[in-house]
């Protein structure tokens, strides 16, 4: 399937918001199918969210059992923020409504969030520590994001109010809850922070290793910005579309 060079490397603009919503909504069915080829789900937890820009007191999000690799845009849910299913078929996680329903609803800045129990960053959550600055990858979140426990302090409005600017809340012993200003940025942001979490676990295995300078790993936080996560999505979202156009339907 062909992609339309305007949007490669640059955001598009809209001059309809329906138009708009159909974008967040194709480019979060993709980022599912994409989740799925990457091995990110768990059964049937795991879940998605980006907020209408239309409605902007709602969200669309995956339905309940669907599986990732199923997922099209017609699928998708819009919840609002009393928590009901207002458009679209099926119920949605509890646990799913729980996390983002009041994350959304309480930071404004968020468009998007993404949380599955994918195995490495599962896996690094349960040592309770913020990655290391081992490589640019990993500097990409040094002082840009923190360790939030779920299991104490509740995945609601204790959660939302944690999220501040951080790309990404490691959750205790749980997993990775990423988050962005598109679904794109949420996204790669998560793609990113897994394969961090696994190169972390292979250099502490191997030895201690060394770490980036401080001054130079925030350097590289502050350029990696909301439009670098957008674009390192796009080769993703690009190959996963030319395989599987159906997702947009």
């Amino acid at each position: 399937m062909a992609i339309d060079a305007g949007t490669i490397n640059q955001r598009p603009e809209f001059s309809h918001p329906e138009d708009e919503r159909q974008y967040r909504k194709e480019r979060l069915a993709a980022a599912f199918r994409v989740f799925a080829k990457l091995g990110y789900e768990e059964g049937v937890m795991g879940h998605m969210s980006v907020r209408d820009p239309i409605k902007t007191d709602h969200y669309w999000t995956n339905p309940f059992g669907l599986g990732f690799g199923l997922i099209k845009a017609s699928d998708l849910v819009l919840m609002d923020f009393g928590g009901k299913v207002v458009e679209g078929n099926g119920l949605v996680h509890p646990g799913g409504i729980l996390l983002h329903l009041p994350i959304l609803r309480d930071n404004p800045h968020i468009i998007s969030a993404a949380h599955t129990h994918s195995i490495y960053g599962r896996t690094w959550s349960a040592f309770g520590r913020l990655l290391d600055p081992l490589t640019a990858e990993a500097a990409v979140f040094y002082k840009r994001h923190a360790i939030y426990d779920s299991f104490e302090h509740g995945e609601g409005d204790n959660l939302a109010q944690a999220v501040g600017s951080n790309k990404v809340l490691l959750l205790k012993n749980h997993g990775i809850l990423s988050l962005g200003k598109s679904v794109e940025e949420a996204a790669y942001w998560f793609i990113s922070f897994e394969k961090a979490s696994q190169g972390q676990l292979l250099a502490e295995a191997a030895g201690k290793p060394l770490l980036i300078a401080d001054e130079r790993a925030e350097s590289i936080a502050a350029w990696t910005d909301e439009k670098f996560g957008w674009l390192n999505f796009q080769p993703y979202y690009q190959a996963i579309v030319d395989a599987q156009p159906d997702l947009l339907k």
